[in-house]
């Protein structure tokens, strides 16, 4: 007999064309969570991306329930303990938006460096004024990266074909032969952000890093310097970016 998937988020076709080849496979998102307490008892496995929350109340309503999927990297919508007390394996798939995370922070990079945002508003205002929006090299500009892991590292490699200097700062420092793979020098927090020229942030979201960009590293960043997150959104204190940004400390966000 085959295992009965709910996939309740929106995912690939071809994803979905995949499980069917082993599962009974069932569409259904956008359900409110009374719908899919009713729904789910039948069900031995869930796919979800990060629109459904996962509670406890669910969880004990999935009485045939073995796995919960997340299409993606965070488990934060997933409420673990209760699915660890059920007997519910949880499980990721913590590559699966690598490339396009790292590929995403240095086009936001590119994009502010080179003034491109403000560029192409002026042109659709019809003002031809190629001089205001020459932006910076980023050849030989030091790029500083809270974290050098999945994302952070293919970020890195890209970074030094492009000419850059690479430093990070992580809780545990790696080992002497991955910062060479990775051509980056290991730096204290405040120094990296006092010497880089661009900030990438690439921690996971917890208590210890929510808030872990706040007023006092804001005032120790290098003047003019970028600051980027397509990390999690609570890693800055969004009042202290806002006055960094109105009082000219970042180059861009």
């Amino acid at each position: 007999m085959k295992c009965k998937i709910l996939v309740s988020d929106p995912l690939a076709e071809a994803g979905v064309d995949v499980l069917r080849e082993q599962c009974t496979v069932t569409v259904k998102t956008g359900l409110t969570e009374a719908q899919l307490v009713r729904e789910i008892g039948k069900y031995n496995g869930l796919i979800v991306r990060s629109g459904t929350r996962v509670t406890k109340k669910l969880i004990k309503a999935a009485k045939n329930l073995k796995i919960i999927a997340r299409a993606g990297v965070g488990v934060d919508n997933i409420d673990i303990d209760a699915a660890t007390a059920a007997g519910i394996v949880v499980i990721n798939s913590p590559r699966g938006n690598t490339l396009s995370a790292a590929e995403h922070a240095l086009s936001l990079m590119m994009s502010m460096a080179r003034n491109i945002p403000a560029a192409d508003r002026s042109l659709r205002e019809g003002r031809w004024d190629r001089k205001a929006f020459v932006g910076t090299e980023m050849f030989h500009k030091t790029l500083g990266l809270l974290g050098l892991g999945k994302v952070g590292s293919v970020v890195a490699e890209r970074a030094i074909a492009m000419g850059m200097k690479i430093v990070y700062f992580q809780r545990t420092r790696l080992p002497p032969d991955v910062e060479r793979r990775f051509g980056a020098r290991y730096a204290a927090l405040d120094e990296l952000l006092e010497t880089s020229d661009c900030v990438s942030l690439h921690l996971p979201r917890s208590p210890q890093t929510a808030g872990f960009i706040g007023a006092r590293e804001l005032a120790l960043i290098k003047p003019g310097a970028l600051l980027i997150n397509v990390s999690q959104p609570n890693l800055v204190d969004r009042e202290a970016l806002r006055n960094a940004l109105a009082c000219g400390r970042l180059g861009g966000f």
